[in-house]
Parts: structure tokens; C-alpha cells; sequence
């Protein structure tokens, strides 16, 4: 059944309300498109009361802005009114490609400007919109979300902070831990999986695959990411394996203790085509060394799917790797920001997320069950089902 047709159940919590900021415009309007033509499309005999006013618009995005003063200071500002609206604020807390002016320098944003956007926006709502939810696809500081030693626990912190200022769900994808929820045990937190998502865009692309665990096998990058590589492989009936990072403590290189080797644990590779999922490509030098280990190991192919492909340290070393066979293929979502030249290179899939985040929204504003979207077994195994038929 197409979603469009779907029957609706429940009203609206409130009249829909999306605010992608700037970091997130071409998301937003993306998500803004499917919302506004499933509206459109969708038959019901509800649709003429005055539960449902407002539902069929013509875009629901509210324009929002956020302008700085020449010492950097800012403000949030709303184009319209969101009194009695269910609403929902997109941020992409790492675009680093915004600018701004300060004393006349141009200063790049960090995610800390960015969150701080986030709040200057739902400040200037003044608490009158039904509902305040948040869409953060990269969780703000969820690379700092436990305690050790004398230090800030940050994540659980700025999820404090937006539900103090009011908000009740808080949307993210793949979390670094999902447990940091714990700081706001009663309001909603949800980390989403694109594991459907990355399955879908490998198969549009690669056209000759046997997926079973005799030609296939799920790679864990190291032992935190266990949870995912399970899910997947369970998911897709492969056989997985794990590297670990041996790494020397005795000394602090950039932030953190070097990784001396990856240690793998889990049955041959040989010949077999291997999906290495984690839950980012940062620097992308652990990814890149277990690449080159699988290769070394003589797998087939080697495909790289990570929700968030920040790339930090440039594209040169994933080009050197990828002309020497070592990588084929580098799946990561649109959640965040993305440059031209990632999008440009040959090995590279971009793995749309903008209907899964207006799936999420529409089922959101009708109160109704996210389960069904959280857990994507049944879609997966369709998907499957047609690739093995030929239907390519």
C-alpha cells in the first residue's frame, strides 16, 4: 500500500509546522514536498472539520531566521505565527559551510553555534505552539556522552536544556549511545536506524549480489558498534565479524590514544563481499585500515555504509584507497551536510533520508505509532524478495 493512501486513523495533534534552519534547508524542503503531497493526495471524511483546519497547505514550512550582529551576537526570529502548531525544528548541527561576520572576519559556524540557533528559535516561539519537536539527525555532542575522569558530560546536558525550554520529542539518527536518553527519562527520545535506507540505495546500485552468508558477511569496525552489525546481519540472515582497536595508552595523540592495530575476530572473508557499518566516517582512518585489512584478508568487496560522512580530514586518502581497489563503494546519508566533491566521486551513494524523516513527522502529528517505522525487518525483507527475483 502506498503511504499516501494510508487511512488516517486519529486527528492532528495541531496544525503541522516545519522549521528547517538554514543548516537544514535542502532536507527541510525536501521532507516539506512529500508532506505536502501525500496531504493532498490522502481521502478522508475528516479532512472538512475543524479538527483537521490547516491540514492541506500548500507548504508547511514557517520561515525562521536566525541574524547576527557585527560582535557575532544573534537572535531568533519567526515570519508568522505558531500559536496552537505541532511543531518541528531541523538542524544540522554540523554544516560547517555557514558563515557569518565577526568584527568583520568570517567565521565558520561549529555545532555549538548551531545549537545555539536551535534554542534562539524555539525562544522566540514564547511557548505557544501545541507541541515543540526536534529533528537533530546528528545528535549535538553525543561524541561526549559519558563521564570519565573531570570532565563535562555535554550531551545529556543539552538535552536538558531543550526540554527545559519546552520540547517533547527529540528525533535523532543512530545515536552515538542511545542511552544518553536517560537524562530526560520522560519526555520522547527516538534514534533511528537507516538500515533499510542503506540497503535499498547498495541494491539500486550494485546489481550482482548473492545476499546470503555464503557470499556475504556484516563488519563491526570496533567493539562499540556490536548492537548495529548485529541488527543488520540478523536482519539480512549474513554471518558478521568484529575488528577491535589495540591502541597505546601510554600516550594522548590529537584527543586521544593512537590505535596501534585492528584485531579481527570472526570466520574468513575470502572472497566474500563485506558492508562495514558504523555509525560515522570522522577522520576515516579506522575505516580505512580495516578495509585494507578485509582486502588483505582477499574479501571480494568491500562496501562502507555510515549514517554521518563528515570527513574530516578530506576525500585524497578514500580516492588513493578507492583506485586501488581497496574500497568499492562509500554509503552515507544526507543528514548532514554534504560538499560537491563528495557528491562527485564515482564510488560514492548518497542515501536519501528525506522520506523517512517525513514518515516519521506525518505519523508524529497523528499521534500515531512509530514502531512500525523504527523497526524496518518487514520492508527489508520485501526489498529482498524483489532483488533475488530479478526485479533489479
Amino acid at each position: 500500500m502506498l503511504y499516501e493512501e494510508k487511512t488516517i486513523e486519529t486527528i492532528p495533534v495541531g496544525p503541522l509546522g516545519l522549521i528547517p534552519l538554514k543548516s537544514c534547508k535542502e532536507l527541510g524542503e525536501k521532507v516539506n514536498d512529500y508532506l505536502v503531497s501525500w496531504r493532498q493526495e490522502r481521502e478522508s471524511e475528516h479532512k472538512s472539520t475543524i479538527a483537521f483546519s490547516g491540514y492541506q497547505r500548500e507548504t508547511y514550512i514557517i520561515g525562521a531566521s536566525t541574524p547576527r550582529f557585527g560582535t557575532g551576537e544573534a537572535k531568533g526570529t519567526l515570519q508568522q505565527s505558531v500559536r496552537g502548531d505541532d511543531l518541528y525544528i531541523m538542524v544540522d548541527v554540523c554544516n560547517y559551510s555557514l558563515t557569518y561576520s565577526l568584527c568583520g572576519m568570517t567565521n565558520h559556524m561549529s555545532p555549538d553555534d548551531h545549537f545555539q540557533d536551535l534554542k534562539r528559535v524555539i525562544a522566540a516561539s514564547a511557548g505557544k505552539p501545541r507541541r515543540i519537536n526536534v529533528i537533530m539527525p546528528f545528535l549535538y555532542e553525543s561524541r561526549q556522552h559519558k563521564r570519565s575522569r573531570r570532565e563535562s558530560l555535554d550531551c545529556a546536558l543539552a538535552l536538558r536544556e531543550l526540554v527545559n525550554m519546552g520540547v517533547e520529542n527529540i528525533i535523532t539518527f543512530d545515536a552515538h549511545d542511545p542511552r544518553v536518553q536517560n537524562a530526560i527519562p520522560l519526555k520522547g527520545f527516538e534514534t533511528v536506524q537507516p538500515i533499510y535506507q542503506f540497503i535499498k540505495y547498495l541494491l539500486k546500485e550494485e546489481k550482482e549480489l548473492d545476499i546470503d552468508s555464503e557470499h556475504m558477511m556484516v563488519i563491526s569496525p570496533d567493539e562499540g558498534g556490536m548492537g548495529r552489525a548485529v541488527f543488520f546481519a540478523n536482519v539480512l540472515g549474513l554471518d558478521m565479524g568484529m575488528f577491535y582497536k589495540r591502541r597505546d595508552y601510554t600516550q594522548i595523540i590529537n584527543g586521544r590514544n593512537p590505535i596501534v592495530a585492528h584485531e579481527f575476530l570472526g570466520a574468513s572473508v575470502e572472497g566474500k563481499d563485506v558492508i562495514i557499518v558504523d555509525d560515522m566516517i570522522s577522520s576515516g582512518e579506522s575505516m580505512l585500515d580495516v578495509a585494507k585489512e578485509l582486502k588483505r584478508r582477499k574479501a571480494r568487496k568491500v562496501f562502507v555504509c555510515a549514517t554521518f560522512g563528515l570527513f574530516t580530514n578530506g576525500l585524497a586518502k578514500f580516492d588513493e584507497y578507492y583506485e586501488n581497489g581497496l574500497i568499492d563503494r562509500i554509503l552515507t546519508t544526507n543528514l548532514v551536510y554534504q560538499t560537491p566533491d563528495l557528491l562527485s566521486r564515482p564510488y560514492y551513494i548518497n542515501v536519501d533520508m528525506s522520506k523517512y524523516i517525513a514518515l516519521i513527522i506525518d505519523n508524529l502529528n497523528h499521534d500515531a505509532s512509530l514502531s512500525g517505522l523504527l523497526n524496518p525487518t518487514t520492508r527489508i525483507n520485501r526489498l529482498l524478495e524483489r532483488y533475488r527475483a530479478g526485479d533489479r
